[in-house]
Parts: structure tokens; sequence; C-alpha cells
């Protein structure tokens, strides 16, 4: 094992990467659970109780840091940590949408592409530097989303944009973290987005509450549960690997919830869609591998 010389920990890149491929798995399952809810209740009731857990496990959290949670949630930058928290609430509405309406597969396609717009964003708001390596990735990236959602064609499907709004949300959420990292801890970041969830999703969730089924209050736990479990086993592998082990593994969470469409929930998936998401995958890929190799900061691991 090698030793980081910022923490002075033990690294484990072996065990890391068991971690994040549970943790996708983890992901994947709650993506497949939260469409099946979504299918049969309304999405904003259901992610408020997953964002009142998301809450509860974010405190409960903070309150085993040196300092506690009065250490954890201080911050200079109180107005931005409340703006990321929101808009994550909300993209995870749009995206839970995106599952019922478009699908598994085919949202994961088009999400797919995140890490590019991170790259685009952060060099339009954070005044960011890139070289033409990357600025081509991305322009490749985008001709695999144009791949999959064909514009201007018969197979085009207006549906499919609430993909690529989720997607330009989270890859806005993940901007602002890179900006609130310059002061902040990670603790903070954490700790103030599931507050902002669960109060924000107190305010709204009411007025969209529909009663569920007892058996249905299993899935809706396990959902919960599987946020907690994923969001811990995350947190566990980048305390015992690097960010840049653990990022292509990530991916991982695109295969596993495409199999859960196609199995579970009998998605039907156009061959186009499959070979725009390789693109997409492969730019994001390049993306990544010259960030890390030219600035030696790999991008923040996050999920919805």
């Amino acid at each position: 094992m090698k030793t980081s010389p910022a923490s002075r920990k033990p690294l484990n890149p072996k065990l890391g990467i068991i971690l994040i491929l549970l943790a996708m798995f983890c992901f994947a399952s709650m993506d497949g659970m939260s469409k099946y809810l979504g299918q049969r209740y309304d999405i904003v009731g259901v992610v408020m109780i997953r964002m009142w857990f998301f809450a509860l496990f974010v405190i409960g959290w903070s309150a085993m840091k040196p300092g506690g949670i009065k250490a954890v949630a201080k911050t200079d930058q109180l107005l931005v940590q409340i703006i990321r928290g929101t808009i994550l609430t909300l993209q995870i509405c749009v995206i839970v949408t995106s599952f019922v309406v478009v699908g598994l597969a085919q949202t994961h396609a088009i999400f797919a592409c995140y890490p590019l717009l991170v790259v685009l964003l952060s060099i339009i708001f954070l005044r960011e530097r890139v070289g033409w390596q990357r600025l081509t990735a991305i322009v490749v990236g985008c001709l695999g989303v144009l791949l999959i959602i064909q514009p201007g064609t018969s197979v085009f499907q207006p549906e499919a944009l609430i993909a690529v709004l989720a997607t330009l949300g989270f890859a806005s959420y993940n901007v602002l973290t890179r900006y609130v990292a310059r002061k902040d801890l990670s603790d903070t970041s954490f700790f103030w987005t599931g507050i902002t969830a669960g109060i924000l999703m107190s305010f709204i969730g009411p007025f969209f509450w529909t009663p569920i089924r007892m058996e249905d209050w299993f899935i809706l736990f396990m959902l919960c549960l599987t946020s907690m479990v994923g969001h811990f086993l995350m947190i566990r592998a980048l305390e015992v690997a690097e960010t840049t082990t653990l990022q292509p593994f990530t991916l991982l969470q695109i295969v596993y919830s495409t199999i859960i469409g196609l199995v579970l929930f009998k998605e039907v998936v156009s061959p186009h869609v499959f070979v725009g998401a390789g693109i997409i995958i492969a730019s994001g890929l390049f993306a990544f591998w010259r960030e890390a190799r030219v600035k030696n900061r790999p991008y923040v691991l996050e999920q919805n």
C-alpha cells in the first residue's frame, strides 16, 4: 500500500475500486427503484422522503466529525452552498422524471456527457484554461449527444430534452462544487447539500404527496437505504484510493442502470444510442485524463 503525503493515511487502491463498484451498484439500484416509484406516485413526493433520509444521514455523519456539526457547517459561502443544494435537489426531480418518461438506458447515455459540460462551464464561469485537446473532447462529446437525440429527424423525441436538462443541472452543481471547494472542505459541502435538500423538499413535497401503498413503502425504504449506503461506500472509497484511480469505474453506473432498464423494465434502445453513448464516454475519459495530467486536479466525485 502507498501513503498519501497530504493525509498520511494508507492507500489501498484495490479496496477503493471494490468499494466504488459497490457504490455504483447502489446508485444504479436507486435509479431502478426511483423509476418504479415514479411510475406509480408523484415524483416530487417520493424525492421528498428520499431527501429527508439524506438530511438525517449527513447530520449523523457530520456529528461524528471532529468538532461536530458546528465545525462542519462553518462556511463563508453559505449562499452558494444553498444554491448548490437547491440545484441538485431540483435536478434529482428532473432526472427521475427522465427515468420514467425517457428510460434508464437513454437517460444515462445522455447523462454520461456531464463531465464534459463541467469542463465547458468551468471555462465560462470559473475562467479555467484548457487546451485544444479537451476542447476537442467537448465537441466530440456534444456530437455523441446529437447522435443520441437526433434533432430534426423523424426519430427525435422532445422528451429526450428532459435528460439534457438533468445533465445540465448536474454539471452546474458540479461546477459550483468546484467553486466552493476553493475555501470549504468536502464535508462542509456534503452537509449543506443534505440540509438544503431536506428543507427545500419539506416546503415543496407536501403539495405533491400521494398516498403510497403498504407494499411500496418497502421499496421506498430500500431507495433511501441504498442512497445512504452508496454515499457511505463512495466516501470510504475516496479515503483509501485516489480519485484518479476511481473515476473511470464510476462509469459502470451507466452499465448497471442500462441493464436494469433493459431487463427489468423491458426498455427498447436503438443502436445509435449505444454508439452515441460510447462516443460520449470515450470523450469524457479523455477529458478527465487530460485534466488529471495537466493540472493534477481530478474531477470531484459526485452522485445524484
